[in-house]
């Protein structure tokens, strides 16, 4: 029985190791079965209790999942630890499982109330001593890291919601410009989002809880944003491919890039080369209709909708597959064209504002004196 208890109690402290190392300490998005399990775990239940309230229910419940998950992982490596370094005192002492594991929690935690006095056992409880601040302190240092890229992500998307709406809708960015004429800003959106993507796809693979890290209005989503102005370079490129600008190509390239590494370190299955002819889920009318709606805001194509499909297919076949994984797995607002959900839920359209602009012949109030 002591020796069963020695394997084990090891064993349980290689996984721990393992998990932590992967998640906190290793720079590259290493799977961790552990972090992945409770993350599938705290969203179901979160989704479960959520289900009838409809899209904002959803929201409110999910905003907790990336706090449950810090605590989770935390409670979760300190519980195995604890576990652990307790199946080994038992093993290699004469202590009952009461005293061993009492021994085990007093060293883990710095207590110090439990001692044994033997000296063959003192290895094992420094090392049990160290351990707890250890893992401790590095999930105080990886808040800051988390915390900083969120920041960065959400600066952006709060910046989109001007030329996007709420939800973000790739037509719609392009329909605000020509309303509003200010088409010559695109191409510098395009750059702010070819480096956001960048670094998205650098710091959601290398720390994946950022998935669960959530904007603070319900209709806003980073995942949606950045199919957004994808969808709207797309479009660019498609209708108009004289004046789109080189950027429009740049932030194709490095969206697509981004998702397709944050899909890769959450084991999520994608086509790594898709054929430009493969098949799409947005429809050829659902494409006709938005570039309609374009149309009529000013913007002057280049090319017939029937030319143009063609083209943003061959774009959008990079992308959707994977976008449409990611926005399932996040339970991201259900925009226009980012796919179906998990939970009951329509598309839901941009909320565009009142044109407050003075009537044909109307004059302009002056400005008040003081």
């Amino acid at each position: 029985m002591e020796w069963i208890s020695g394997v084990a109690g090891g064993l349980v402290l290689i996984l721990v190791l393992r998990s932590i190392l992967r998640t906190l300490v290793v720079p590259r998005g290493l799977y961790s079965v552990l972090v992945y399990r409770l993350w599938s775990t705290l969203r179901r239940v979160l989704c479960l209790l959520a289900h009838r309230g409809g899209y904002r229910a959803i929201d409110r419940a999910q905003t907790w999942l990336a706090p449950l998950m810090l605590v989770g992982m935390l409670a979760a490596w300190l519980g195995g630890a604890f576990l652990g370094f307790g199946m080994l005192l038992y093993a290699l002492s004469p202590l009952s499982w009461s005293t061993a594991f009492r021994e085990a929690g007093s060293s883990l935690f710095t207590l110090g109330f439990a001692s044994g006095a033997r000296l063959r056992l003192s290895a094992l409880d420094f090392v049990a001593a160290a351990t707890g601040p250890v893992v401790i302190a590095l999930q105080i240092a990886y808040l800051p890291t988390l915390y900083a890229a969120y920041n960065r992500r959400e600066l952006e998307v709060t910046l989109l919601q001007s030329r996007a709406g709420e939800p973000a809708w790739g037509p719609e960015i392009l329909a605000r410009q020509w309303l509003v004429d200010t088409e010559t800003a695109l191409p510098e959106l395009y750059r702010a989002w070819e480096r956001l993507a960048a670094d998205m796809g650098e710091s959601h693979a290398t720390y994946p809880v950022l998935l669960a890290f959530r904007s603070p209005r319900p209709y806003r989503s980073w995942l949606v944003g950045l199919i957004a102005v994808m969808d709207a370079a797309a479009m660019q490129l498609a209708l108009a491919p004289g004046s789109a600008p080189p950027a429009a190509r740049l932030v194709l390239r490095a969206g697509f890039t981004a998702l397709r590494d944050i899909a890769a370190s959450v084991r999520a299955t994608f086509e790594a080369d898709p054929a430009p002819d493969a098949p799409i889920h947005l429809t050829y009318a659902e494409f006709e209709a938005a570039v309609a709606m374009l149309e009529r805001t000013g913007f002057r194509a280049e090319r017939s909708t029937a030319e143009a499909w063609p083209h943003f297919h061959g774009w959008r076949v990079n992308y959707e597959a994977v976008a449409y994984e990611l926005c399932r797995r996040c339970d991201a607002v259900p925009a226009l064209w980012t796919g179906p959900r998990d939970f009951p839920s329509e598309p839901i359209p941009p909320r565009r504002p009142v044109d407050r602009r003075p009537g044909e012949g109307r004059p302009e109030v002056p400005p008040a004196r003081g």
